[in-house]
Parts: structure tokens; sequence; C-alpha cells
């Protein structure tokens, strides 16, 4: 007797081969059976008739590090299809926790139930509140990096290096699953490469990753890839570039030579792949904009600095020198904390430079001291052309890049970007509508490739043997409903998920029960 059995669907297996109409049989936290099971016994039998089966969707570029122990259910990754997240992104992961480290912003304003230092304690924790979805902890370069060095703009000691990769070393260890840095942040910013490729070689002694935001997705876009490279060459890493992409409209030429360079580094044997998510727009900290010799020091060194005439004018002065006047008009304020704020959020820049009657500039560097470097922004400028065509490299898997959310309670009270609700689903409509690769591929981009990338054995594929994370979806009604106006909706469409055997979502609503474990 199975425990469930998914009967008449249309099945993809997630290896990019055509549909097939079969029954899959759950066992426990496994398939049994595949096929046509026909009269078989089940606890409980979801009706798949003329619906899509296929192996739960892995989000492998998410930032759910903190959200996944207030909101365990993971409500908006669920209703996407998404069985797995992988989290710890950019640099930044909820643990370790040592040293001067804080964590971002949005975490660090949320209660949590209980506390955690280690990656064995949040481990612990995570497992207390029994997420919804599978987790896998990456090690935020920028985690350990200011748990050692500090937020100074300085390059790392031998002793702090070696301080470090012991630090990492034991993250490892305790079920990390690689090394991740965002090379845009501080304090990972002031790292020399030679840093990043020694604690990279310490991932890939312990068969990690390495994943990067790079030190440029726009002018210097090739410059950052070869860099990229370089770190998965000199360390043996398997190395995944983070939410490709040409940001800006003069960069948008620059597409074809950084693909050519990620595939010649597969043809000559590089173990390098990349994630995008279906938006062109990119949504980040507002005071990312600020000067690389800005952002040092730490939270209150860069408030003070701001809060400085002379040097709040340098500032100034080398924003208005590095963008046009048309790029201001590209940022739309996204979460705000500060009840003095709250209301721009959501609003684009422009107009709340109206409002507080400042050039657009000024309101940028009002809206950092007055919320204290804890506002949200989302930047347009990507070309809908380009992403498409990164989209269907097919090295290239789904990446949501954002933390989960639900519209109500903790989460639902700020403004994200779109694709916490909607990255998979969007993208699922484009290959049934068209306009990308076909279905079958659609769905390996975001099931096996994606589990071999990660290392994550027995998902990301339906088979006999494998785990239960299967999603069953109607291919007539699937879409993102998400709005850069409305972001908090759940996309419509995903009639069941299944996360190692247990049924969390049955005919579009949760049913309580939560089957997520810590993969590492």
């Amino acid at each position: 007797m199975f425990d469930v059995l998914i009967a008449g669907g249309l099945v993809l297996d997630g290896m990019g081969k055509p549909v097939v109409r079969a029954d899959v049989g759950i066992r426990g936290d496994r398939i049994e059976a595949m096929g046509d099971l026909a009269g078989s016994a089940a606890a409980r039998v979801v009706d798949a008739r003329g619906k899509t089966v296929c192996p739960g969707f892995i989000d492998v570029h998410s930032h759910s590090d903190g959200y996944i122990l207030i909101e365990p259910s993971a409500a908006s990754k669920v209703f996407q299809g998404v069985t797995t997240e992988v989290v710890g992104n950019c640099g930044a992961s909820a643990a370790p926790r040592v040293g001067a480290y804080q964590m971002p912003s949005d975490w660090r304003a949320k209660k949590y139930p209980g506390a955690w230092s280690s990656v064995a304690e949040y481990r612990a924790l995570l497992e207390q509140v029994q997420p919804g979805v599978n987790i896998v902890l990456l090690i935020g370069h920028n985690s350990i990096r200011a748990g050692v060095v500090g937020y100074e703009a300085r390059e790392s000691t031998p002793d702090e290096l070696k301080g470090m990769a012991a630090l990492l070393e034991k993250a490892l260890d305790e079920g990390g699953a690689g090394l991740s840095t965002g090379l845009i942040y501080a304090p990972g910013m002031f790292a020399a490469r030679q840093e990043i490729i020694e604690l990279a070689r310490v991932a890939a002694r312990k068969g990690g990753i390495y994943t990067s935001h790079m030190r440029s997705e726009g002018a210097r876009l090739l410059e950052a890839i070869d860099e990229s490279l370089q770190i998965g060459r000199e360390s043996g890493v398997r190395v995944e570039i983070s939410h490709l992409k040409t940001s800006g409209r003069k960069n948008w030429p620059l597409v074809d030579a950084a693909l050519a360079r990620v595939r010649d580094a597969r043809a000559a044997g590089m173990d390098v792949a990349a994630d995008r998510y279906p938006y062109t727009a990119a949504s980040t900290d507002l005071d990312v904009i600020l000067p690389d010799w800005a952002s040092g020091g730490g939270r209150e060194v860069v408030l003070g600095r701001l809060k400085d005439s002379a040097i709040r004018k340098k500032i100034r002065t080398e924003l208005l020198a590095s963008r046009d006047a048309t790029y201001w008009t590209s940022v739309l304020i996204g979460s705000v904390l500060s009840e003095s704020c709250r209301k721009f959020q959501g609003k684009p820049l422009t107009d709340a430079a109206s409002e507080l009657s400042m050039e657009p500039v000024d309101a940028a560097l009002h809206l950092m001291e007055m919320d204290e470097l804890r506002t949200g922004a989302i930047f347009f400028g990507m070309s809908e052309e380009n992403m498409w065509k990164i989209l269907a490299e097919p090295y290239v898997m789904l990446g949501s890049d954002a933390s989960l959310r639900a519209p109500r309670g903790p989460l639902g009270a700020d403004h994200p970007h779109p694709r916490a609700y909607g990255t998979f689903p969007k993208f699922l409509r484009a290959a049934i509508d068209g306009k990308t690769v076909p279905l079958p591929e659609a769905v390996r981009k975001m099931t096996s490739l994606p589990a071999s990338q990660f290392n994550l054995k027995g998902r990301g594929v339906l088979k006999q043997g494998a785990y239960a994370d299967v999603v069953v979806f109607d291919a007539q009604s699937i879409a993102d409903t998400a709005t850069f106006e409305k972001p908090h909706q759940f996309a419509k469409g995903v009639e069941a998920v299944i996360v190692n055997g247990v049924l969390e979502l049955d005919r579009d609503h949760l049913t309580g029960r939560r089957g997520g474990r810590f993969v590492g």
C-alpha cells in the first residue's frame, strides 16, 4: 500500500525527456514505483489526470536562511512548486555568527524562535521548527570575513586567512554545502582574489561548491567572469555564477562575450554553471550604490559618513559622475524598516524625491540615513532579449534571488521583488507559451540540473528510489500573479506539492504538514 499515489498524470522526469503518462507511488520519503499502478491501494490519492507531474523545483539562489525559521511553511515558495532552497548566497549566511558579523538588516529586524551561532546550532533550530522545504546552506564569505577580520576596508593578514579557513572548514563539517561570495558588498569587496582562492580550496577539499555574486554585473562583467573562472581553476572547486546578467543598457552588448567565456571554460572541462531569474529588474539594498570607499567599517561608520556634510558631498559628486540622469528613473524603493520612511515603500525614487523636494540622488542618501541603511531597492536595467538568451543556455538553472515570504504575518509587511512569489511559474508559463526553451528542458533546468550541480543526491528526478519531492501543476493555468506594485500574491496553477513524501499543498491550499529537512 502506498502512502500517496499520484494517479494519471503527464510525467516529466526532470531529465529533459518527453512527457509520458504514468502513476507515481510513494511510500515514506521515497518514490517506490512508477508506471501503470491502477488498482493499487493508497492512503491518499492525488488525481493528476490532465496535469503535469514533475520533480519538485530547486531554488538554487535563495536568501531564506533567517525567514525559514519564522515562516517554516515557506508559503511563497511552496505555491511555486519549490521543494528545496539553496540559502546562504551572495556571501551572507545565517551561520556561522561569530565576532563582528552582523546578519543583513532585514534578518536582524526579526524575532526568532531560538538563538544560534554555529551551523550545527542553526541546523538544530531549523529541524526544531520543521521546515516546509529542504534547506541547503552555503557558507557566506562575508559572514566569516566579518567574523574574523571585521568590516574594515583592507586585505586579510595570513593569520586572519588561516582563521577564516578554519571557521569555514568547521562550518562545512557541520553541514555547509560550499562557499558563497558577495563581492559588491562589504566586507567581501575588500578581499583580494588570492584570499577567495584559498577559501575555495577548503570548499573543494570538502566536496563543496563555490557560488559568486561577482564584483561586477555591468561594465566589468567580463573581468568578473574571468576572476570566477580563475578561482575555479586554481582551487579545483565547482563554480556557480550567481544571477548571470548584463546590467545597464550600455553593457547589454557584453552578453555574447560573457556566454562565450562560460562555454569555453566548460568545453575545456571546467565544472562551471550559472543561475538566473526571469525578470529584468534586480533587487538589493539601496546603499549598494555607495562608492566602495564609503562602504567599509560597518553600519555605524557608514552612517557617520552620511552625516558628515563634507563626506556626503563627496559621495554625492561621485554618484552623479558615475551615473547619467536616466539612471535615477530606474530605481524603485523596496522594503523599508523605519516608520518615517514607510510612505515611500514601493514608490519610484523620483516620486519620493519630488515629495521630499530633493534631487533623486539626495533622496537616495536621505533614505539611507533615515532608514539607517535598511532600505531595499529594485533596479530596472536589464535587457529582456538578453534575459531569455541567458536562460536558454543549457547550463543555466533557475534561482529566485529572494527570501521566502507570506502575504500575512511578520513577512507580509514589506515590499519585495515579485520574484519571491513568481520565479518558477513565470518561467514555466514562458516555456509553455513558446517564449523560451521547451517545457521538458525548462523542468530540467529547475530539477535535475541544479541537483547535479549542487550534489543533491536522489533529488531532482522522478524515478524509483528517489526522494519523493514532487509537484503537480496545471499547464493551462500555471502563472505568476505577483507584480512590482503588488508583490505579495501567490502564484496559481500548482495543485499539489509533496516534500519527502509529505503532501504539503493540496488543491491550492496548505495542509499544515511539513516534510522539509536540512540537506547537508
